[in-house]
């Protein structure tokens, strides 16, 4: 495939779609694209665990929602029962490093069991054809090398949420292999998709490294930056977002088994960048005197050089990065001064997705 693919609204209108961590940043997105799809979207989460949240301000009444814990088996396999989606996207995480070193075992219990349990919810549900398993760019055994890692090296992980991830990818292949390759009568393909370092409006998680500026900027405050020198594959959530619909469709297509692997979705080489560029553009971008100051406290171990190779994902589904590292910046930027001066933020949100899908247009 070649070029840029945009969404099918033919193949999302009327579907019904479930959603495991919708009231999060990356599902708050995800849910708001395929409601303006036409798609019958169904959520399945906790209560938003910030303030503000994107789910709170963008989501009013049109939707289903399933205010459950994805640790509760019982909980998970009567949503999906009772919903009988025909397409899944389990996004349920623990989804920070930090945090996992506080409570590794809810960690586990969230990142390992909670995929467990949508994959056996499913198991035992006819109605789902297709289902992305969303983990992380930190599942792989990070040795800090200078080149980016492709789907089929060594998994690991030195944290417990690098690790947990790497456990979620063993899970969905034993699923896999165990009960949907072998039963032809009841296939449904499952994927597994591994990006990070996201960005976007709308995020105000802790120990987040945007939502971290955002908040000191707007008080006029220095920002605390850990580590200056780390280098991330920065993109814009809708790149990743864009590949998960991508792999979804491709997923529930007749030559679906094909698609039944793992994923990953990153930027370009040029866009791997030290934490520290990234900073210096954003308080650029921002003006008003933003800065920022190197922490002086004891910080837990994080990895200090990850890349993805996406080539897989460019070649064969037809997917490719649309915002370059400027762009997504600005388009974080605007997103979060356009929410600060009083625009709705679900408007906002569903204006940058239409322009993306612009882009794609206009690319392709």
């Amino acid at each position: 495939m070649e070029g840029l693919v945009n969404p099918s609204p033919d193949f999302w209108r009327g579907r019904s779609v479930l959603i495991t961590g919708d009231t999060g940043f990356k599902g708050s997105w995800l849910s708001l694209w395929l409601n303006s799809l036409g798609a019958k979207v169904i959520g399945f989460a906790l209560s938003p665990n910030t303030e503000p949240s994107l789910y709170r301000l963008a989501f009013k009444d049109h939707k289903e929602r399933h205010y459950s814990d994805i640790r509760n088996l019982d909980s998970v396999c009567e949503c999906v029962k009772s919903t009988r989606p025909e397409i899944v996207f389990h996004m349920a995480a623990q989804s920070l490093v930090r945090p996992s070193y506080q409570d590794p075992v809810e960690t586990y219990a969230t990142n390992v069991m909670g995929t467990v349990h949508i994959l056996e919810a499913i198991r035992m549900t006819e109605s789902v054809e297709a289902a992305v398993v969303v983990t992380s760019d930190k599942c792989y055994d990070n040795r800090e090398w200078h080149w980016a890692y492709r789907e089929t090296e060594p998994l690991g992980g030195r944290d417990p949420y690098s690790n947990s991830k790497a456990c979620a990818e063993l899970v969905a292949s034993a699923y896999r292999t165990s009960f949907f390759e072998t039963r032809p009568r009841r296939r449904c393909n499952v994927a597994t998709a591994r990006a990070g370092n996201v960005i976007g409006g709308g995020d105000w998680s802790r120990d987040r490294l945007i939502p971290d500026i955002v908040r000191s900027f707007g008080k006029g405050e220095s920002v605390e930056i850990r580590s200056p020198h780390a280098i991330r594959p920065w993109q814009h959530v809708l790149e990743p977002l864009s590949g998960y619909i991508r792999l979804a469709e491709c997923l529930a297509s007749k030559e679906g088994a094909a698609f039944a692997e793992a994923w990953n979705f990153g930027p370009v080489e040029t866009d791997c960048r030290p934490v520290s560029d990234v900073v210096d553009r954003l308080a650029a971008m921002w003006a008003n005197g933003a800065r920022w100051h190197l922490s002086d406290k004891p910080h837990p171990h994080e990895a200090g050089f990850l890349k993805v190779d996406a080539s897989k994902a460019r070649t064969r589904l037809g997917w490719n990065s649309r915002l370059d590292l400027d762009m997504a910046l600005a388009w974080t930027i605007d997103w979060y001064q356009a929410q600060l001066k009083g625009e709705e933020s679900a408007s906002i949100t569903i204006a940058q997705i239409a322009r993306y899908g612009d882009l794609g247009r206009s690319r392709s």
